[in-house]
């Protein structure tokens, strides 16, 4: 009762409403004259404070470079976080990733929805950790395979050619299974065209403002990233076409800011949750980043990838959001990082939740999750403060609910303190 509510579908923050929650979804939402309380119903008072839909991560690994699966503490930080769903956007240990996605749902861990993916594919060239295709059958055959284990979700890496790209969205799309991409060899044009279903990383990655760039291969120069004008009519026919083809583009802001040297700063939290090595680690970078911080080439860039990412918005795309943990990005912390910077890139309060909710949902074609409306799952986050007037409200998780269970954050992430990437 007597909280204020951003639904997750981009309209105004309501003030002073009244939830009920029933059997874990919610079954009346409205201003607090107008909802009769059931009679023994549990009452929580959140007079000012904030309640948003579970995040919806969608580039939310759950490995990170040299660990190839963090799952077991990463599912803990994503819950305490506020997500409550994630599509992984490839894995780097898939069987565990489906045992663990399963493990949740059979309520033996806690942790929020695991939407898995196959391994990674590449190209010749790429990382030899990844899929590699030695030919048309071995590739058609690996998809299948996957397919057969119960993943639906195909994640292509930055050397898969155009041809592959093709078979690998046909074999996927044959069997109502997504495909999305990190693309460099493939452009954004080329993949669209293909019929892929989601790109990542946006203005980073997009290989068709490449100089000099050969026809299905990972080169160029990238001099576009300091002197491209995205406001100008080849980005937004680029854009207008992926918008045409119902192509969501993933933000990953939070992963991208920890190259800047300026910017590459870990808060309080993740300095109590990663690993000692991983401290070294972060306190050795840290050092570098302080005899260039004076650096402004990436804080401009960093604000084109943001411009792209709003223009893409704002003609209509589907604008998703994840965290694409590493660095001294973690997984939950750096998904709200995420919600801070789409602030700084100028959406306001109910456009970056719907980015980081609703959009994420529509981009699964989940109807029961993403966002506040009657029917619905009880999937939201309490957030103690009015996030409206403070972006970093979005940090003060204190209580997480996943199908209408209530997780206290905070004894969460007490129980990982140093665990995060522990060797």
């Amino acid at each position: 009762m007597h909280v204020n509510v951003v639904d997750g579908t981009g309209t105004v923050l309501k003030e002073d409403q009244t939830i009920v929650i029933k059997h874990g979804l919610f079954e009346s939402i409205g201003g607090h004259t107008e909802i009769k309380v059931p009679r023994n119903a549990k009452i929580l008072d959140l007079k000012g404070k904030t309640i948003i839909p579970g995040i919806v991560g969608m580039h939310n690994h759950l490995h990170i470079p040299r660990f190839p699966f963090v799952g077991d503490i990463a599912a803990k930080l994503y819950l305490a976080s506020g997500i409550t769903t994630i599509q992984t956007c490839g894995a780097a240990s898939p069987y565990r990733e489906l045992e663990l996605s399963k493990e949740i749902e059979n309520g033996n861990r806690i942790g929020p929805d695991i939407i898995p993916s196959a391994p990674f594919i590449t190209g010749k060239g790429g990382n030899p950790n990844m899929i590699v295709p030695r030919d048309d059958k071995h590739l058609r055959d690996t998809i299948q395979h996957w397919i057969n284990q119960g993943v639906t979700w195909f994640k292509v890496y930055r050397n898969t050619t155009p041809r592959d790209l093709k078979t690998i969205i046909d074999v996927a799309h044959g069997s109502k299974a997504k495909v999305r991409g990190h693309l460099c060899a493939a452009t954004f044009e080329e993949a669209t065209k293909l019929g892929i279903d989601g790109i990542e990383h946006g203005l980073n990655s997009t290989s068709d403002f490449r100089t000099n760039k050969a026809y299905g291969v990972c080169n160029g120069g990238r001099s576009y990233m300091d002197e491209l004008v995205v406001e100008s009519p080849k980005v937004k026919t680029l854009q207008q076409l992926m918008i045409d083809k119902e192509v969501f583009l993933t933000s990953t802001l939070s992963i991208y800011e920890a190259s800047i040297p300026n910017r590459a700063y870990a808060d309080k939290r993740t300095l109590k949750a990663i690993s000692p090595s991983l401290l070294n680690e972060y306190k050795e970078r840290r050092e570098n980043f302080d005899k260039n911080i004076k650096d402004t080439t990436r804080n401009n860039r960093l604000k084109r990838i943001m411009q792209f990412e709003y223009q893409y918005f704002k003609m209509g795309g589907l604008l998703c959001s994840g965290a694409d943990a590493g660095r001294h990005v973690l997984p939950g912390f750096g998904d709200q990082r995420n919600y801070e910077l789409l602030i700084e890139a100028g959406f306001s309060t109910p456009e970056a939740v719907q980015i980081m909710t609703g959009n994420g949902a529509k981009a699964l074609e989940r109807s029961d999750i993403g966002t506040i409306q009657e029917g619905k799952r009880a999937n939201f986050v309490i957030l103690n403060g009015s996030l409206e007037k403070d972006p970093t409200i979005i940090e003060k998780v204190e209580t997480v609910f996943k199908n209408g269970v209530g997780y206290d954050s905070d004894s969460i992430l007490e129980t990982i303190e140093g665990q995060f990437a522990k060797e």
